[in-house]
Formats: structure tokens, sequence, C-alpha cells
């Protein structure tokens, strides 16, 4: 007979199940819209926004090993740096998708619109908006773009879209409260050229813990050397003489979340370095990497383990994305004659 603790565990095998499902190779069909997908590094926001119908026409990214990862997945090289590529050369499309880098503006205020933006890569951005007036324009970046050059970078960035025609929409997000292992906080940008009232998902109730992706076996050269481990505990013990908890942070299997992956990972692992018994302690592999953001266990890693790091710490954390993606849709379908044609059945 099963106990109400089996039916709760059993409940949640299958809810984090469907968080970290995707079928890369899925046919293409009940396509509700387009978009692009711009700095789109190995596709974690395309594969959000595909799972609620969308259906990609144009994909940017210049770094040639992120790339070759991208192609193994989505059979399609992206085209190379959209800082090359006039607005004119992109098909048309119904949502513009970006995890564009942080990038001071030269110019404080709002009196030129986006051409405040010159110089910054989101000023590519801008100019594709202008040019195609999208119906939603999605943007993700670090949280600490909130505070960036004195709240300047922001305060531009939405007025700019505002300027453009949008409504705009801004929240920090925090992976951990979607279903993922991992203290990943990132602001997303969401614009409407519908005049609604957007309220961003609401946390997930399910919550796993690290040991929910973790491998059981794993290679020993993922276990970190003598030499290595002993520097990282002289660091830790030097940072903290000055008072700060600067230096390497430990987990174990019962941990609810790692503190976040970043793209230097592949150096020495001292963000997330996982508790062994009776051995030094060892950075996470790629693949469970890959599920420390969300991607599902099909998805093709062709890259060097530096690389593949690198690609996952820069990358988004999925479940996230799909829950926005959804609740895009949603808010949507709700307004009739709405940007995207699309609505509730």
């Amino acid at each position: 007979m099963i106990n109400a603790f089996d039916k709760i565990q059993k409940r949640k095998k299958i809810i984090i199940a469907d968080l970290f499902s995707y079928n890369i190779k899925k046919e293409k069909k009940n396509i509700k819209f387009t978009f692009i997908d711009l700095f789109a590094g190995i596709g974690g926001i395309r594969m959000g926004f595909e799972s609620v119908g969308g259906e990609c026409v144009f994909t940017s990214e210049w770094d040639g090993p992120a790339q070759k990862t991208y192609q193994a997945n989505f059979g399609e090289i992206p085209y190379g740096d959209i800082t090359k590529i006039g607005p004119e050369e992109i098909p048309s499309f119904d949502m513009l998708l970006a995890g564009f880098p942080c990038q001071p503006f030269s110019q404080a205020g709002l009196k030129k619109g986006f051409e405040d933006t010159r110089g910054t890569l989101f000023f590519d951005i801008a100019r594709i908006v202008e040019r195609h007036k999208p119906a939603v324009v999605f943007l993700e970046n670090v949280r600490n773009l909130a505070g960036h050059d004195g709240g300047n970078t922001l305060k531009v960035i939405i007025g700019t879209l505002e300027g453009l025609g949008y409504k705009v929409f801004s929240k920090v997000l925090n992976a951990k409260d979607f279903g993922v292992p991992q203290n990943r906080a990132r602001i997303y940008i969401i614009g409407f050229r519908d005049n609604i009232d957007f309220v961003f998902p609401k946390e997930l109730m399910t919550k796993t813990k690290l040991g929910d992706i973790l491998d059981k076996k794993v290679n020993d050269k993922y276990t970190i050397s003598d030499k290595l481990w002993a520097g990282h505990q002289r660091r830790k013990i030097e940072h903290k003489a000055k008072g700060n908890g600067f230096g390497y942070s430990m987990f174990n299997y019962n941990s609810e979340y790692t503190s976040t992956m970043s793209a230097r990972y592949y150096k020495d692992g001292s963000e997330i370095l996982v508790n062994q018994e009776n051995k030094n302690p060892r950075k996470l592999t790629p693949r469970e990497a890959a599920r420390l953001q969300g991607f599902p266990e099909n998805f093709i890693i062709p890259v060097s383990d530096a690389q593949a790091y690198k690609q996952f710490g820069n990358s988004v954390a999925v479940p996230v994305i799909k829950e926005l993606a959804k609740k895009i849709i949603s808010t949507l379908e709700k307004v009739p004659n709405n940007s995207l044609k699309i609505y509730e059945n």
C-alpha cells in the first residue's frame, strides 16, 4: 500500500520530469507564433518558447563553440555578429528574444530615444524592434542590471522600449523557485505592443535538491587535485581573515540548491564543489551542469568540458523561461484581437 509520503515523492518526480522535458527533434506543428533568437548562446531561451508553440525563424550567436552546440541540437548554424546584420536582412517575426550582455550607455536620460544606446549591443536590439515592431520583446540579463550604472541602464532600456510603443514589465526571478536546485537570480524585461496588464508567474511549490540532478557514479577526473583543494582551502581562510565570505562553496546531495554557476566554472569549480566521502570534493560533470540549468537529458554536448561549463554558465535556467513563455501566451490569449492573433479555445 502506497503511503502519503510515497505519493508526494511520486508526484514530485512527475513534476520534475515535466520541468526538464523537451523534445529537441520534435516535428514542427501547432505553431502559434514565430520568434527570433538573439545572443542565442546554446538555445535555452529558444527551448522555452518552442515549448508553447513558437517557431524560430532567425538566430544570431557569434561564439564558435556555442554555434557548434546550437547546430548539434537544433540542426542549424546561427548567424554571426548581430552588429553586422541589418534589420532588413531578418525575416518577419512575432517575438524578439534576447539574452544580451549588460553594457553601460554613454548618454544618460532618454532625450534621444534609442539613439542614447548607440555603441551598445542593446542598440542593435532596438533598431530591429523599430524596424519589425514585434508583438513581444523578451529580454534576459543578470540581476545586477537593475542597479547597473546607477540604475541608468535599466531606465534607458525600459524608456527606449516605451518610446518604441511598448508597455514594459520587469522583475527578478530565481531559478530555485522554479524547480531548479540553483540560486540563480536573473532580471526579465518583457515589452508588449498590446496594452495589457502582465503578471509574472508565481513560484512553483515543488522544491528540488541537488541530489535530484547528480549522478551516482562519476569519473574520478572530476575530483579536484590535492594541490587545487589545498589552494581553495588556503584562499578561503585568507578571505575569512579579511572579513569577507569569498572562497569555495561546498554542497552535498541534500543541499536544496547551489550557488550560481558562472562561465568561469571551468577554471577551478570553486562556486560549486560537491562533497565526497573520504575523497577530495569534485566538480559537477557537464551533464550535471546541464541539468542544473534545466536542460533535458537528450541535449547534445558536442564540445570539451571547459567549453561546456562556459556554455551552461552563460545560459539560462530553461524551466524559468518555460514558465514565462506560458504566462505570456496565456495572457495574450485572453486579449481579443491581440498582436499574435491567438485566442483561448
